[in-house]
């Protein structure tokens, strides 16, 4: 926990969390608050979507792994076909092997009849083809738990996020970085912007580019109970940009 690493507009301080930390938060807010975890992905899918409209793209691409960075994707992809700005999903994994919480949101997508693609199982290249023709990317690949550098086919979908032209806005923290630390063993996106969860992690305070927190809706008798001291950032609003401390 880091309370001087980055701040509000208005200078206030915003805590930041190692992945160990956070990891215990949503461990606290499931298991003893009971705060639903397809709740949790709603509040970020929708803020995801609203700050990737911005600027006003028309074909945009959500990449998404099987946990629970992918099911925030899934719901922004939600979010942003029913105002038809949904260009393709991409998944890193067949539909199949899909479980709890994500597994809910894509099924919700097929029963849009939105079109999924595996990248598991499409040798003909279409999964790259579904970024490389995208007007704005979505990483919703790999969360803050990731340890050591991405492997196969989640490497090979960072390789196609990183060489499209197109911008990329990462959910949480960019695929392929250190929650905790910021560094990158391997394969590693660069976004234009980070939607960053509930609180920022310490491992985005190197990186420069746009930072936004989107607010999860977790109390902050939470964070207390974890032994994390925390002050509501948000204000009136739903998600906040941050700065870097100097």
């Amino acid at each position: 926990m880091d309370q001087d690493l980055f701040r509000t507009a208005a200078g206030d301080p915003v805590t930041a969390v190692t992945a160990a930390e956070m990891t215990e938060v949503d461990r606290v807010a499931v298991e003893e608050f009971g705060l639903g975890i397809v709740q949790m992905m709603e509040h970020a899918g929708r803020t995801l979507s609203r700050i990737a409209s911005e600027s006003d793209p028309d074909r945009i691409t959500v990449v998404a792994g099987g946990g629970g960075n992918g099911g925030g994707g899934l719901a922004c992809a939600r979010h942003l076909a029913a105002r038809d700005r949904l260009h393709r999903v991409v998944l890193d994994r067949s539909p199949a092997t899909y479980q709890g919480a994500p597994a809910t949101q894509l099924r919700l997508l097929e029963r849009m009849d939105i079109e999924l693609v595996d990248a598991a199982a499409t040798p003909d290249g279409s999964e790259t083809d579904a970024i490389t023709d995208a007007d704005r990317i979505i990483d919703a690949l790999i969360g803050y738990g990731l340890t050591g550098a991405p492997g196969g086919i989640a490497a090979e979908l960072i390789a196609a996020m990183e060489s499209a032209s197109a911008p990329v806005t990462a959910l949480d923290i960019p695929s392929g970085v250190d929650a905790t630390t910021g560094e990158a063993a391997g394969a590693v996106v660069t976004p234009e912007t980070t939607v960053t969860l509930a609180v920022p992690k310490t491992g985005l305070l190197p990186l420069d580019h746009r930072l936004v927190c989107a607010d999860l809706g977790i109390p902050a008798s939470v964070y207390e109970a974890v032994g994390i001291e925390y002050t509501h950032p948000f204000g009136d609003q739903f998600s906040v940009d941050l700065s870097r401390a100097e």
